[in-house]
């Protein structure tokens, strides 16, 4: 019995139903937000999110039963044990925000696709990285937003009013949206010289530490990928047969020298 209902879980045909299901789901729970679908469908559509919610209760049971102790030391795991409760909430007064998490049931094809998987722990990898260079443009900002309130809070205080709204904007120039047409154009007619801290800015911000965390996101895929093809069990056989061919090679020639 253990065996059998190992094997179906483990199974790819078990696998592929849930990712469908998690789909499929995904798109009902679009359709929800369509007034008019709701009206004419909406006992369908509550059916079948009750029908999901059901199977994935059983998916997690079987589980649990399968890997025991060892299902609540595996984080992603825990990850579809927590969406799977946070589903079975009623949705009722007090309660209508777990009706809205419910979407939340999608980030289940991080835990069931084994590449989304690789590429969040690839990112959960980098956090420590990432974290200090976060630290580092929050600094930046910090400086640039009190030059900016203090050049140019008075005559734009729209944008550059308060350190709130220095913020903003200048997270606005950093993303490159109207940053010049919209926002520097405007300032350097009041303010000739203005591009000089803006154009530093959006190179030390945008072009500068953006580019740090791409390449820190990028060099921990590459490292992984790195990882997985020492680990592939078909490389490592074929490099044993390689050094056995050599091998081979080595005593053929010895034979023939003596």
């Amino acid at each position: 019995m253990y065996n059998t209902i190992k094997l179906f879980v483990q199974s790819k045909l078990f696998t592929g139903f849930i990712i469908w299901l998690i789909v499929i789901n995904g798109i009902t729970l679009g359709l929800e937000t369509s007034k008019n679908i709701t009206e004419n469908f909406g006992a369908y559509l509550y059916a079948f999110d009750a029908f999901v919610i059901t199977v994935f209760t059983i998916e997690i049971i079987l589980r649990i039963y399968v890997h025991r102790l060892s299902f609540f030391k595996d984080p992603w795991s825990l990850f579809d044990f927590i969406i799977v409760a946070v589903s079975l909430v009623p949705s009722n007064s007090g309660f209508e925000i777990f009706r809205i998490l419910r979407v939340f049931r999608l980030f289940r094809l991080i835990t069931v696709v084994p590449q989304m998987r690789k590429i969040v722990t690839a990112l959960v990898s980098v956090i420590p990285a990432m974290a200090s260079i976060a630290a580092l443009l929050t600094l930046f900002f910090y400086i640039f937003a009190i030059m900016a309130t203090n050049l140019y809070g008075e005559s734009f205080p729209q944008w550059f009013g308060t350190l709130g709204e220095s913020f903003y904007t200048l997270f606005q120039v950093m993303t490159l949206e109207s940053w010049s047409m919209g926002i520097v154009r405007p300032i350097m007619q009041a303010h000739p010289f203005a591009w000089l801290f803006f154009v530093p800015f959006i190179f030390i911000i945008t072009f500068i530490m953006i580019n740090l965390i791409v390449a820190i996101v990028v060099d921990a895929m590459n490292e992984m990928a790195t990882q997985e093809k020492k680990e592939d069990p078909t490389i490592s056989e074929l490099k044993a047969l390689k050094n056995e061919i050599k091998e081979l090679k080595d005593l053929i020639s010895n034979i023939r020298d003596q």
